[in-house]
């Protein structure tokens, strides 16, 4: 069987590129190695772990902010077991969702291994029964990432744990120890702390979300040590040992000293690494760096010349916004186009609640780049809308060119920051001064008026409500 185009991988970035080739008009076929479609974000990332975070931030509001709100109840209890449920059922609808995406757009689903026989020709290995071959004109590698550990950890997945177990959780952890202060290992430690459970977060960088702009860092760790999170910063995980019941942590401080954590689990969260495990690249000639990612060009095609790769497996942030963009541009080089990504506006986000929003160059990243640069900021508290709903941790921080006064970053921690950032991200793309903002009309009252407020900030230090 013959198609125009192959796409290895049914994540976000591989089912988005296989829809935009057959939008394209191009015969379109998708080999993926599980059962069901979505990859690691619809089935064991993204949309799981936002169903348990809503799940448990519903019980943490009943447990703690509805008598202020006159709302009385008795014999609250969680019930872990029905919030996994109710997990999946979310997994299983979007999933079924690409299913239907793929009959719609007629494109063939090759369930299995798929591998490099040559250039134009994959072999599909189903666990059951024979494997078969396709071939394709052009071929796009969009087999994601998986979680990675250190050398000395063995992860059992039972006590020592990576985010796909903790999402299907058996009982409420009485002590979680985390590795990594990291997106993940902060979301999936809100929902178990807000559950009831004891979270230590060690982190080997001296701030967490360590990659965002520093004042995100410290206003979230603000935020989740009232929820009672403990942080160990700057210390060195040496030892991760199972010993039954529980697990043994012994980390290495900045003194030099020893500090010994135990839990009943212990999550690994240190990041992912691109996976193309049984691709036979090498089969082909295609080329990995030192981290293991696909080498790719400026059009995100490798070494041999029809075939391309994207999202986690190829540098840049591993994220599924970014791999779906890449998709898209993949299937618009394909058919002649001539697409474009602006990486700089792709947008970070960290589901906790308050949740984190980032776009564009952190203060510290500008500062070191010697771009001269003014702040405006905007606290939570002295919004409106956010005394109304008792969300008043958080602040906008707007960073602009001291002197064209273009937005050069935004970046916000507070309620619904996950949905205010899409403002930031089309102002930046349209390159939009702080001024431009700060003229605009935003309705009162809401969670953007803080985004004016902070651009009124930059702009003449003329905020209107602090």
């Amino acid at each position: 069987m013959e198609y125009d185009v192959i796409v290895v991988g049914s994540g976000p970035g591989g089912y988005v590129a296989a829809i935009r080739c057959a939008q394209l008009g191009m015969k379109t076929a998708i080999v993926e190695k599980y059962n069901s479609l979505g990859g690691t974000c619809l089935n064991v990332g993204c949309i799981p772990s936002k169903a348990l975070l809503d799940s448990s931030e519903h019980y943490h509001n009943a447990d703690t902010t509805f008598k202020d709100h006159g709302i009385k109840l008795s014999n609250l209890k969680p019930d872990l077991k029905q919030m996994i449920k109710r997990k999946d059922d979310v997994v299983s609808q979007t999933v079924g969702g690409i299913d239907y995406l793929m009959k719609k757009n007629k494109i063939d689903v090759h369930t299995g291994l798929g591998s490099f026989v040559d250039k134009n020709t994959i072999k599909v290995a189903p666990e059951k029964g024979d494997a078969k071959e396709i071939k394709g004109k052009n071929i796009i590698i969009a087999t994601g990432s998986k979680p990675s550990t250190l050398p000395f950890i063995k992860l059992d997945k039972e006590r020592v744990i990576t985010s796909t177990e903790a999402l299907k959780m058996k009982e409420i952890p009485k002590n979680l120890v985390i590795i990594g202060g990291g997106v993940i290992g902060l979301e999936l430690g809100s929902v178990y702390a807000r559950l009831g459970a004891k979270v230590q977060v060690v982190e080997y960088m001296d701030s967490i979300i360590p990659t965002m702009d520093k004042t995100m860092g410290k206003e979230l760790q603000k935020s989740l040590k009232k929820l009672g999170f403990e942080f160990f910063l700057k210390h060195k995980v040496t030892e991760v040992e199972n010993t039954g019941k529980e697990v043994k942590i012994v980390a290495e401080s900045p003194k030099g000293e020893n500090v010994e954590l135990k839990g009943d689990y212990c999550l690994v969260s240190i990041g992912r690494h691109a996976y193309t495990e049984g691709l036979g690249l090498d089969k082909v000639g295609i080329k990995t760096d030192d981290r293991g990612r696909v080498e790719v060009d400026k059009n995100l095609k490798t070494g041999v010349g029809n075939i391309y790769a994207i999202g986690d497996v190829v540098k840049g942030a591993m994220l599924a916004h970014k791999a779906e963009e890449e998709g898209t541009f993949v299937a618009e080089v394909i058919a002649g186009q001539k697409p474009h990504i602006n990486y700089n506006l792709i947008p970070g986000v960290v589901y906790t609640w308050p949740e984190v929003a980032s776009v564009g160059k952190t203060e510290q990243q500008l500062k070191e780049d010697k771009v001269p640069v003014k702040t405006g900021n905007f606290p939570f508290k002295a919004l409106g809308r956010a005394r109304a709903s008792m969300d008043i941790d958080g602040v906008v921080k707007v960073l602009a060119h001291k002197e064209t006064d273009e937005i050069l970053g935004v970046h916000i921690i507070g309620a619904r920051a996950a949905d205010m950032i899409a403002a930031g991200v089309t102002a930046m793309e349209y390159r939009a001064s702080a001024e431009d903002v700060a003229r605009m009309s935003h309705a009162h009252p809401t969670y953007m008026e803080a985004f004016k407020e902070a651009c009124l900030a930059a702009t003449e230090n003329r905020p209107i409500h602090i």
